[in-house]
């Protein structure tokens, strides 16, 4: 008695040995642990410190911005522009638009595919009846008491399988799936920050339309009563009729102007009404014009190395590199042992009835372990490839760093210079303006002569739409540095509520 003892006593010191050896192969994974690439050592975006505030042009509304460092970005940067239409378009939009809805799938489906991934931490359990009718020859023994031929056979049996994540690989895989599912929410912030710039630039650029199509009509106007007076002068006899015809060509190359200014109109009418998830023929009832957009005075600026935890396609980049990472794990796991646990337990009888009858009840437990010899190289040119794909993705980041530094120094680059060039075109617009009613006031004291006058008037109006042109192009560099910069949406809270509701509750 004392020897069995002993003898059990040794055999479940075995057990839990071996259970603990692999318990403790099962806590490793092969493969690098993923370290974050280190953010860039820049402290500016130009050799020489830009200046911190622009030019300003309060006549149209260009009042100086000025460059607040570290200033934080609200999630809903767009409303800084205080154009309720605008606001009330972009939330409509934002439920309604084609690709958030897709990027909000695609997101699930990564999710999705996580939690698959990692049902192989745990046993696969399975259940099956197979009831038969059976016949066997004369000459051989039956295998029921009843020694009959022919006979029913029940079986029902659970099978139990389960492979121990020994060297990580499942864990690497679900890492890698992580990785990716993170990247795909990145995407979905990118939509968002992509749909709102394009919804507000569209809106700029409508607004832009509308004052140049105001602008031509007005100088189309003139035109025509400085025709009418022309021509009647011409029927006196005190004007030539080479200024009649000069006058007639003016009018008619401004009437030529019109025409492309109403198209592009429509056309950005079109883009506002795909963009909110509408068709073209759907009315839309926001209408923008420059008298309703306010620019905003401060404007945020983030130093590089910030700027990378801000952008949602260099965060982007990194999770990719980091499931690409995970892969090279996989494959190394691939190539090393495998072990799989069996287990069955059933009872087999003549009847349904008697399934539980006794001396009907069968079990086995076995294990295997497999190890790849001879592949042709396969395993080794996977793991092989999936380095390379490391250092591939690694060189994206690289570059994706670089472009969206790059991509902020631009815009502070055109911010300053189209605020000089605003402020310019105000100036000039001002000087175009004055010139053209000295001339006005001459024509009616009759000391110079209409041509005259009607070059002051269309060096005016140019000048007019070259000022709408320039604030137009001052919105749109504050829209493209909020675009840059990440678009605050960390600070959006649908933003929490999304990778919440998708991202799984448990890690295994």
């Amino acid at each position: 008695m004392h020897i069995i003892n002993s003898a059990t006593t040794r055999h479940g010191k075995r057990s839990l040995l071996a259970l603990a050896i692999t318990l403790t192969l099962s806590a490793c994974a092969v493969g690098p642990d993923y370290q974050r690439p280190q953010a860039p050592a820049a402290h500016d975006y130009a050799p020489t410190a830009l200046p911190q505030t622009t030019a300003s042009a309060p006549g149209v509304g260009g009042g100086a911005q000025q460059l607040v460092q570290d200033m934080d970005i609200p999630g809903q940067w767009w409303t800084l522009f205080h154009s309720a239409p605008l606001n009330a378009l972009i939330d409509d939009a934002l439920k309604h638009n084609a690709d958030v809805e897709a990027a909000h799938a695609a997101l699930q489906v990564a999710w999705e595919n996580v939690r698959a991934q990692r049902g192989a931490f745990f046993p696969s359990v399975s259940a099956s009846v197979d009831p038969t009718r059976q016949k066997t020859g004369s000459v051989l023994s039956s295998n029921v008491a009843s020694n009959s031929t022919l006979y029913n056979l029940t079986t029902a049996q659970v099978s139990v399988s389960y492979s121990p994540d020994l060297w990580g690989g499942n864990r690497r895989q679900v890492e890698s799936l992580v990785a990716e599912a993170n990247a795909q929410r990145f995407q979905l912030e990118a939509t968002y920050l992509t749909l709102t710039s394009n919804l507000v630039n569209a809106a700029i650029q409508e607004a832009s339309l509308r004052a140049q199509i105001d602008a031509t009509h007005h100088i189309i106007d003139d035109q025509q009563r400085i025709m009418t007076t022309l021509q009647r002068q011409l029927a006196l006899g005190d004007a030539p009729e080479a200024a009649v015809a000069a006058q007639q060509a003016a009018l008619e190359q401004s009437r030529a102007s019109l025409p492309p200014l109403e198209k592009q109109l429509d056309q950005q009418r079109d883009l506002l009404a795909a963009l909110s998830g509408r068709m073209p023929s759907d009315s839309m009832d926001a209408r923008f014009t420059l008298d309703g957009l306010q620019l905003p005075d401060q404007l945020p600026l983030s130093v590089p190395a910030r700027l990378v935890e801000q952008r949602p396609d260099v965060r982007m980049a990194d999770e990719q590199l980091h499931a690409a990472s995970a892969q090279v794990g996989v494959a190394i796991a691939n190539r090393l042992p495998n072990v799989q646990i069996t287990a069955n337990i059933g009872s087999a009888a003549d009847s349904a009835s008697n399934l539980l009858g006794t001396g009907t009840g069968f079990w086995n437990i076995g294990a295997s372990i497999t190890a790849p010899i001879f592949d042709g190289g396969t395993l080794k040119h996977k793991q092989r490839a999936a380095e390379a794909t490391y250092r591939q993705s690694e060189a994206q980041y690289r570059g994706t760093v670089i472009s969206a530094v790059q991509s902020v120094a631009d815009v502070l680059h055109a911010v300053h210079a189209d605020a000089d060039a605003l402020a310019a075109a105000e100036r000039a617009e001002r000087a175009a303006a004055r010139s053209f009613e000295i001339a006005r006031h001459q024509l009616e004291l009759g000391d110079i002569s209409e041509a005259t006058m009607l070059n002051a008037e269309l060096t005016w109006r140019q000048a007019e739409i070259a000022l709408i042109q320039a604030q137009a192009n001052r919105y749109a560099d504050t829209v493209a540095l909020f675009q840059a910069l990440g678009g605050g949406w960390w600070n959006r809270q649908d933003a929490s509520e999304v990778a919440s509701s998708a991202e799984p509750t448990h890690q295994p």
